[in-house]
């Protein structure tokens, strides 16, 4: 699976990409056809609370899973979107089983 990080108007550092780069390899335990993945690192500034947005694209044969988390902090949001990406991956699966 490749994994693009993009973060958009900051520079993010190595020890993030690499906890990305963990969080994401782990997916492939529960659907081995992933393609390739998507991330996408924001920071939005709404009044005093600076709040960390990961948007979190992983494509698939056929389809396209989309997730977007935001938490105090990218690791929250990189761990919430990582559980989100791991139900739609079982659903995803259990229903390509449902067809054969």
């Amino acid at each position: 699976m490749k994994i693009k990080t993009q973060a958009v108007g900051f520079n993010a550092d190595s020890k993030l990409i690499d906890f990305i780069d963990q969080k994401l390899a782990k997916l492939e335990q529960f659907y081995d056809r992933i393609i390739s993945a998507e991330v996408s690192l924001k920071l939005e500034n709404s009044g005093q609370v600076k709040d960390k947005i990961a948007e979190v694209r992983v494509n698939v044969p056929g389809t396209v899973l989309i997730t977007k988390e935001t938490q105090k902090s990218f690791e929250a949001s990189i761990d919430s979107s990582v559980d989100s990406l791991k139900r739609q991956l079982i659903k995803h699966k259990e229903k390509l089983a449902a067809k054969r």
